[in-house]
């Protein structure tokens, strides 16, 4: 006989996450970095964890191309797996904002119901970060050389060439790299945790 879903039971923890908040000064929550690649995604993800842990927060990046090298390793790039990709990442990123961690995931995440999976499993901790950029830019910038993969027809489906980017519709901030340089963009993201995690 086997284990079905009905037979498991989530376990409550014993700790609440008001005692979480009063150790670590601050709230957890998630900022859901979403965009086109080379929009500045990674860079400011990392910019800025860096910047919180200097000022004392419990932070930590989830970034798109590292958890396709472990958790996500089994997924390709179809419309399914980009699903099953960013479910797996935002029940991650739900689990260490619930341990008290700001949580910052750098995802394309190019399709709304995705993102909305990602906000469901984090709840009111969810802040939808739209790093925007057009398809010029990110594609004058290539950093992985992948548009121009994406334009010779190496790599089907790819975001933004082959595939849509559907655009936050409300997004809790919107940081423009087309036009703002990395420490400009820092200061946005550093004022939004100060005024919403602090």
């Amino acid at each position: 006989m086997e284990i079905t879903v009905a037979e498991v039971t989530r376990i409550d923890h014993r700790i609440a996450n008001a005692k979480r908040e009063s150790r670590n000064k601050h709230r957890g929550g998630v900022l859901w970095f979403t965009g086109l690649s080379g929009a500045g995604k990674s860079t400011l993800a990392f910019a800025l964890e860096e910047r919180l842990f200097e000022d004392g927060f419990q932070v930590y990046v989830l970034d798109g191309d590292n958890l396709r090298t472990g958790l996500s390793s089994d997924l390709g790039f179809s419309p399914t797996d980009r699903t099953e990709n960013i479910r797996r990442a935002g029940e991650v990123a739900a689990l260490f904002a619930d341990a008290g961690l700001v949580c910052i995931a750098a995802f394309i995440s190019p399709y709304r119901v995705d993102r909305n999976i990602a906000r469901r499993a984090a709840g009111l901790g969810f802040h939808e970060i739209y790093i925007r950029a057009d398809v010029e830019t990110c594609e004058r910038r290539d950093p992985k050389g992948l548009y121009k993969k994406a334009r010779a027809g190496e790599i089907p489906n790819f975001t933004a060439i082959g595939d849509v980017y559907e655009e936050p519709v409300s997004p809790s901030l919107i940081v423009d790299t087309t036009a703002s340089s990395v420490d400009q963009s820092l200061a946005l993201l550093t004022e939004y945790v100060a005024a919403n995690f602090a």
